[in-house]
């Protein structure tokens, strides 16, 4: 990818909610944490409908190596012109990570290491540099219209996946919640940030 790479920790307050995505089913699922009466953390799920629209922070993107062998997402990364941090071990994999957000979902991280999901990412990139120069201090508008089926050969004969299909369909100010600290930012069930008059995701 067109993206450079030091190694960077995320302190545990900094987690924010995530919107995942299956590149075997093709579907984009919203994860939300919640307390249980007997005050134990539980999360529920919600498949998002096509199209979706949301604003990326690429200024802000980070590449490095994604690993879920204990279960749980292990991140080691960098942002935009740093130097590729060493891979950990076997089981991490080139990856990316970026933040999300729109009025219905908040403030949320998305991240992949699927080759399918970050061979489209480039390309989305690869529009985002083409573009930013005349769309100073905005972000992207991305615009997810549906999934395109994808063939891999391998030894044992084809595997399909499927890769998001998007593109950058508007600018908009920089909206306030990117820049909030987790602890600041409005959740998604709340009102989000002002409204700007070219931005109908924050209306």
């Amino acid at each position: 990818m067109a993206l450079g790479l030091t190694t960077e920790s995320k302190p545990a307050g900094d987690i924010l909610p995530i919107v995942k995505y299956s590149a075997q089913s093709g579907d984009f699922v919203r994860v939300d944490r919640f307390q249980t009466s007997d005050g134990t953390w539980d999360k529920s799920e919600a498949e998002l409908e096509f199209p979706v629209k949301i604003a990326m922070d690429l200024e802000n993107i980070e590449v490095g190596w994604i690993s879920f062998a204990s279960g749980a997402p292990d991140f080691v990364m960098t942002k935009l012109g740093e130097a590729m941090p060493t891979r950990p071990s076997q089981e991490h994999s080139q990856g990316f990570r970026v933040r999300i957000g729109s009025k219905d979902l908040g403030l949320r991280e998305f991240s992949h290491s699927a080759k399918t999901v970050t061979k489209v990412m480039d390309a989305l990139h690869t529009q985002y540099e083409a573009e930013a120069k005349a769309n100073a201090g905005k972000m992207p508008i991305i615009e997810i219209t549906g999934t395109e089926r994808v063939t891999v050969a391998t030894p044992k004969g084809e595997n399909v996946f499927k890769a998001p299909k998007w593109s950058i369909t508007g600018w908009v100010d920089r909206p306030e919640m990117f820049d909030a600290t987790q602890q600041e930012a409005t959740p998604p069930e709340a009102e989000t940030a002002p409204a700007t008059d070219d931005d109908p995701l924050f209306d």
